[in-house]
């Protein structure tokens, strides 16, 4: 089945850039919908392969996924964090987004650096003389 699902998407690219840019699309939506625990069960098994495959450190991919579940629990329309939140406060659903958008348009910003300068990320563990 792996192979199977890794021969889908190098047929779609073989860019590890475009991979990442779909990959980060994917977790956005599957955040929206689902609660970041469930989904990296349920995707880090089928990606993670595909992304080694095509030379991205599994560190430096690891925490893309967690930063794209993480934005996508406080992205509208389904954003659970959302609702939460604005049961807790007493506040409108509207107010809430609002009130969270310049946080999440900074997310955003810090996700496409460590997406596209993995060196952000794995600069730390390679210090310390991990193998990444």
């Amino acid at each position: 089945m792996p192979v199977l699902v890794n021969d889908l998407i190098l047929s779609i690219t073989d860019n590890k850039w475009v991979f990442l840019l779909l990959v980060n699309i994917l977790l956005l939506i599957m955040g929206m919908f689902m609660d970041g625990g469930a989904a990296v069960i349920i995707l880090a098994p089928i990606l993670a392969p595909v992304a080694a495959s095509m030379g991205i450190s599994l560190v430096h991919f690891g925490i893309v996924m967690c930063l794209n579940l993480t934005i996508g629990c406080i992205t509208p329309p389904l954003g659970y964090c959302l609702f939460i939140t604005g049961k807790i406060g007493k506040i409108s659903i509207e107010d809430t987004v609002r009130g969270t958008m310049p946080y999440l348009i900074g997310e955003i910003i810090v996700l496409l650096l460590i997406t596209y300068i993995p060196v952000l990320v794995t600069f730390v563990p390679s210090v310390l003389g991990y193998a990444i």
